[in-house]
This record gives C-alpha cells, sequence and structure tokens, in this order.
C-alpha cells in the first residue's frame, strides 16, 4: 500500500514537473471531453429524430391512398383510390391479429391548420380531424391534462363535441382555466369541448389540431364514407411486416389495383421504419465511440510515455531507494499511483465539463426557445459516463504499469553508477 509519505512523494514528483505533467493530464481530459460531447451530440440527434415520429407505437401500420400507377383489367393509369369505412371494417373482419384499427379524414391540408376556431372575441387556426372509435389506442401515447377522450358513444350519435390540442386552448383561454364544457365555433359549426390533449409529434405541433367522431365530421362537411387514412396496430404474436403485406393484398383486391403497383396505396411500418433508423444511430454511435476511444488512447499514450520518461528521469533515485531496502511492490505502486491518479483527475475534469456543457446547451435551447427539427436535448447516459471513466482509469494503470515494472528490475548497482 501507498501510505502517506508515498503520496507526499508523488506530488512532490508532479510539483517538479509542472508542465509535462499538465500536458500529460490535458490529452487525457481533452480525451473524455470529446467523447461526452461526441455521445452527447448523438443523443441530441437521436432525440431529434424520435421527436419527429410522433411517438406512435412499434406495431403502427399506415395505410393513404394514392394513384394507380399501372393500368389493371381495362382501367387506366392515374386512377385516384378512395379508402372507406368499410375498407377498415374489413381489414378487421378478414386479417387475423388487428389489435387496433382506425380511420381518420382531415379537412384541408395535413400538415396546415387551415380552419377558424372561435371562442368568444378570440380565434386562431386550427387543424380539424375527424377521427373513429380506437384513435386514442393507436396513439396511447397522447395525454388528457383536462376532460376525456372520445368514445362509441360519441360515434353513434354523431355527437358535435370536439376535443383540443393544448396549443390551441392556450390561444383562445386564460392560462390554467378548464375549458371542458365550453363551447366553440369552427367554421359556423358549434362544438362542445370535452377534452384537452397533448400530442408531443413533430415537436408539439400535433397539438395545434382538433379531433371530433368521424361520423359527426362527415355528416358536417359531406365526405361520405371516404376516409384519408387507415391505421391498425397489430398484435405481439404477429409480424408486422407479414401483416402489412397481407392488408395491401386485400385492399389492391378490393380496388382493383395492380399486385405491382407501389403507388396507389402507400404504407408505412413503423417497426420497419423505427428499426432501420435505430440501426443507423447504432452505426452513428460506433462510430463516436471509435473516434472518442481513439481520442482517449492518445491521451493514454501519453500517460505511458511520460511514465518513462519519469522513471528514466529517476534512475538513480530508485536504485538509493533499493538499496535502502525499498521492495519492487513499493516502487510499481507508487509510479502507478502516480498514472492512475493524473489519468482520474484530468478525466474526472473533462467529464464533469462535458456534462456541464451539455446540460448549459440544453438550457440554452430551452430558455430560447429554439428548436431543430433533428436535434433535442443533447445529454449522456450517467452510467456509459461513469463507465467511460473508469475505463480511462482503468487504462491509465495499464499505462503506468509497464514504466513500473521496468523500474522494479533496477539494480542498484546499475542505477548508481547512471548520470
Amino acid at each position: 500500500m501507498i501510505g502517506f509519505d508515498g503520496l507526499q512523494e508523488i506530488l512532490f514528483t508532479i510539483k517538479q514537473n509542472k508542465l509535462r505533467t499538465l500536458l500529460t493530464a490535458f490529452g487525457v481530459f481533452w480525451g473524455i471531453l470529446m467523447l461526452i460531447l461526441l455521445l452527447g451530440a448523438g443523443t441530441g440527434m437521436q432525440n431529434g429524430v424520435e421527436s419527429q415520429w410522433g411517438g406512435d407505437p412499434d406495431d403502427a401500420i399506415f395505410f393513404v391512398p394514392g394513384t394507380t400507377s399501372v393500368p389493371y383489367k381495362g382501367l387506366s393509369v392515374g386512377r385516384q383510390i378512395e379508402l372507406t369505412q368499410s375498407d377498415m371494417q374489413t381489414i378487421k373482419q378478414q386479417v387475423a391479429g388487428i389489435r387496433y384499427i382506425s380511420s381518420e379524414n382531415q379537412l384541408g391540408s395535413f400538415r396546415q391548420a387551415g380552419s377558424i376556431i372561435t371562442y368568444k372575441d378570440k380565434s386562431t387556426n386550427v387543424a380539424v380531424f375527424g377521427i373513429s372509435d380506437d384513435f386514442f389506442n393507436i396513439k396511447p401515447h397522447i395525454e388528457f391534462p383536462f376532460g376525456r377522450q372520445t368514445n362509441p358513444y360519441d360515434t353513434d350519435e354523431s355527437r358535435k363535441i370536439t376535443v383540443l390540442g393544448t396549443r390551441v386552448a392556450e390561444r383562445l383561454f386564460p392560462k390554467e382555466f378548464d375549458p371542458v364544457g365550453e363551447q366553440v365555433n369552427v367554421n359556423g359549426i358549434t362544438l362542445k369541448i370535452v377534452g384537452i390533449f397533448w400530442d408531443k409529434g413533430w415537436e408539439g405541433r400535433l397539438s395545434e389540431r382538433l379531433y371530433m367522431p368521424l361520423s359527426a365530421y362527415q355528416k358536417i362537411y359531406g365526405s361520405g364514407e371516404t376516409v384519408n387514412l387507415i391505421v391498425a396496430r397489430i398484435t405481439s404474436d404477429y409480424d408486422p411486416a407479414e401483416k402489412e403485406k397481407e392488408v395491401l393484398e386485400l385492399l389492391q383486391r378490393r380496388h382493383n389495383i395492380a399486385p405491382d403497383d407501389r403507388r396507389a396505396i402507400h404504407s408505412w411500418n413503423v417497426a420497419e421504419q423505427t428499426g432501420e433508423t435505430r440501426a443507423i444511430f447504432t452505426g452513428i454511435d460506433m462510430f463516436i465511440w471509435f473516434v472518442g476511444l481513439g481520442t482517449l488512447m492518445a491521451g493514454i499514450v501519453g500517460v505511458s510515455n511520460i511514465m518513462i520518461i519519469t522513471v528514466k528521469d529517476r534512475t538513480q533515485e530508485i536504485g538509493v531507494r533499493k538499496a535502502l531496502g525499498a521492495t519492487p511492490v513499493s516502487i510499481v505502486g507508487t509510479l502507478m499511483v502516480e498514472s492512475i491518479m493524473i489519468t482520474a483527475i484530468a478525466g474526472y475534469t473533462g467529464l464533469v465539463l462535458g456534462v456541464a456543457i451539455l446540460e448549459l446547451v440544453a438550457y440554452l435551447l430551452n430558455a430560447l426557445n429554439l428548436s431543430f427539427a433533428f436535434f433535442k436535448n443533447p445529454e449522456v447516459n450517467f452510467q456509459v459516463a461513469i463507465t467511460a471513466l473508469l475505463l480511462l482509469i482503468g487504462v491509465g494503470a495499464v499505462a503506468g504499469l509497464y514504466p513500473s515494472l521496468k523500474a522494479a528490475r533496477i539494480m542498484p548497482v546499475e542505477a548508481m553508477r547512471a548520470e
């Protein structure tokens, strides 16, 4: 064990070689700092991409009508396909493994809030959607700070009710006010509010919507049985990719679409897209670790080189100590503790500074209300950071091992003769 005298000796040696120690420590400090910042940036990118998904579950599959691109059974190219409520019911009845299925219609553009909603003397833009019963089972991430979801009774009776997104409610009602039970006017139609929801999708822009029962929407806006989107969630016993193919084949048969026509009905399998995206980020993470560990190793090599120089400079001192009875274990221990101290202090400083920088960036993004499409909440996993630090200290100990063993093998007579 290294006692108090040993620690004094180590500190004295460090003070005698301040510049050399500082440069060595900086290499380790810079390596861990870059690793933490790279990992944080990678996480920020992943958070940003995932925030664009809208929080849809991995077992969800979306089906959107398009136009035909292949002639089939005498039907021409460019035919507009219209999905219907009947399609949705047929899928539910004939395709095994459908956990939930829902359809929706939107008034105007899918992404834009093109309607005007009014409450007393206030008004704002809102995107109007008609939804079927299982909609909120398809999107379980949606939260309701006030009120309730739509229910089957609303659909059966075609009730003129609505649930509003929080961003719309904030523009119409005072802060902390519960608007449930109030009535709003949407394009001349009066609707009663039964709930307020928060949807994090597209960085909260999905909370600029208004949802109402599809049956009421169809009566008010005259859309008939046509729907703009069908979404299904698959039970865990089935492969989403196989179910996607099965549903597509069913819809192709019902609408006389060629089997090889990929433009007539577009499908999006969340599980497949999520898997591909996560595979990309796995590759990015591997690259980040490769670069970061490479930078760390450069610092560790510097520690090893400095320890070799230290042993050479202290050859006579080591010989005298051995002549006075110092054991090889004490010599090895002293030099390794010096290596570990330099590595640990520099590494910990780099770790703390790296985490502080990430926290500062995250704070500034929130404080200044800055948002980027593919970058959000840069952070580093605490367990990963501590593991990297412990790995660094371990490698630092190994870096000091060879010079220490070399010092322990020095014969006192040879050491006394060294200049």
